[in-house]
């Protein structure tokens, strides 16, 4: 009879923890390749597709590509298909956020009963128009209202949420310089 695995939010740590054992024993596990194709579609709606991806030492083909549309709202000029970038980056933000809390607090023996973000970000759309060369076309700052209920103590919930902002990968894309490479 085989074992039961542990669970916690949905997360198989027996999983997670043989990954981190084959991690620690040949780091080149853990290189991971996104990949995207993008093309503009008309006006401000454009379309991604995900279909491939490298990691844990090996390619892997999606069974059926993925999208993620763009748009921009009326007041943006556009028709309202989808969410901005600006939007498109908070919803990224919060899903890598979400992965963390759940996979940090199975880790830590934690469950969490409910786990929710209220976010916002702010742009001055003057940048974008180079109509004041002295306001960036990016996002200002990124406010990010965590609201997460689970069964550790005080201390336990410190430490998780310590934990998230030191392991998100997004977190940290969106706190530090990326460099970007645009070919043409």
């Amino acid at each position: 009879m085989g074992s039961i695995a542990t669970i916690h939010n949905g997360v198989n740590v027996d999983a997670m923890n043989a990954t981190v054992s084959a991690v620690k024993a040949n780091p080149g596990l853990a290189k991971f390749t996104f990949r995207s194709k993008a093309k503009w579609i008309n006006g401000a709606h454009s379309q991604s597709t995900f279909d491939s991806l490298y990691g844990a030492g090996e390619e892997h083909k999606r069974s059926m590509p993925m999208f993620l549309e763009a748009d921009e709202p009326e007041a943006l000029l556009g028709t309202d298909l989808a969410p901005n970038a600006g939007e498109a980056a908070l919803h990224a933000l919060s899903a890598c956020l979400s992965v963390t809390y759940a996979y940090a607090a199975a880790a830590m023996g934690l469950d969490i009963s409910s786990l929710s973000f209220d976010m916002e970000t702010d742009s001055d759309i003057r940048g974008f128009l180079e109509l004041d060369k002295n306001i960036r076309p990016g996002l200002s700052q990124i406010r990010v209202k965590v609201n997460l209920a689970c069964n550790g103590t005080s201390a336990q919930i410190q430490e998780l949420h310590d934990c998230v902002v030191r392991t998100s990968p997004l977190y940290d894309t969106f706190k530090n310089p990326v460099d970007i490479k645009l070919s043409h």
